[in-house]
């Protein structure tokens, strides 16, 4: 469930009217996703994405993640990019939320994940990494190693709940990464959420990245080690070097990484790992029954942590 807060036909069309996108043809709800209010909008101009923006994120970052799809877009990288009203202004006010128009991407996200699709996530993101060099606002990675110790101590008290010894379990890894964490690798702008639903493909080309409501400024190579997470690992949770290896090398080919980059990778994957463990950890404790947010499972990000702490060097991921 994505739609938190119902629009109106009369709200909405006081809305479009300061913006020049066409007349209304049609308009609905988006049921994927969970943090924002999305809506599919048809005008007479053509397809967008309305989106209302929920208690979940900042407003303070707002236009700063519109900035940044704004500068993405002008720099060659296929994002939805923010439609800007007859004032220019993009981000507005609607049924008590902010809200924003963005142009509509063509594809679908694979449900099964090959190969084939890893190469091209590898290239979008190096590529995404280039084009944002210049972009010179930052924004702090909230859920990055600062963020992290925070997080596990609001969830201590019902991780055992979860799975038993989970909680000094991760204490344990938490304690080792951030003690290992690596120091001076290239910082850049980072989408930080870049798993399967976030990328579109069409006619089997990938046909553009999508949700940069996590993004921040950050390591760079972490943001591969996300990807990693994300695509590379079976239904069994078991690594799939072959896309972990086509992952790698098409972003290497792109933005070769340092040999300091390539060593740290098991590190990053473990603060990857741990990040999306904590806070689907906290969701799964903290969550009511019958609230709108889907809670996933803790534990599919556990085990991949499991399986980083074990990874002594790069080759660990095919490279």
């Amino acid at each position: 469930m994505a739609v938190y807060t119902e629009v109106s036909d009369d709200a909405l069309a006081v809305f479009l009217a300061d913006y020049a996108i066409g007349d209304l043809v049609a308009f609905r709800g988006i049921a994927e996703g969970v943090e924002n209010s999305n809506f599919s909008l048809r005008t007479t101009g053509g397809d967008y994405i309305l989106t209302l923006y929920e208690k979940r994120v900042d407003p303070a970052d707002l236009p700063w993640f519109l900035g940044l799809m704004d500068h993405l877009a002008e720099h060659g990288i296929t994002c939805p990019r923010p439609v800007h009203g007859r004032d220019g202004v993009a981000l507005r006010q609607l049924c008590g939320r902010h809200a924003a128009i963005t142009t509509f991407l063509p594809g679908v996200w694979p449900r099964r994940v090959r190969p084939e699709h890893c190469g091209p996530v590898g290239e979008a993101l190096a590529a995404l990494h280039l084009a944002g060099a210049d972009y010179a606002p930052t924004r702090r990675n909230a859920l990055g190693p600062e963020g992290w110790e925070p997080l596990l101590e609001r969830s201590l008290r019902g991780a055992s709940g979860v799975a038993p010894g989970l909680g000094a379990e991760l204490v344990a890894a938490l304690n080792r990464i951030l003690a290992a964490w690596p120091q001076g690798l290239p910082v850049g702008h980072i989408h930080a959420d870049l798993f399967p639903d976030n990328v579109f493909f069409l006619e089997g080309r990938l046909s553009g990245l999508i949700d940069f409501y996590f993004a921040a400024t950050d390591i760079l190579a972490y943001d591969l080690a996300v990807c990693l997470n994300a695509w590379c690992f079976e239904a069994d949770l078991s690594l799939n070097v072959t896309r972990a290896r086509a992952l790698c090398r098409a972003y290497a080919a792109i933005r070769p990484l340092s040999a300091a980059e390539r060593a740290a990778l098991p590190v990053l994957c473990q603060g990857a790992a741990i990040r999306f463990a904590l806070t689907r950890l906290y969701d799964w404790i903290n969550t009511p029954a019958g609230a709108l947010v889907t809670r996933k499972d803790p534990m599919e990000y556990v085990r991949r942590l499991r399986f980083h702490l074990e990874a002594r060097d790069e080759h660990a991921y095919g490279l």
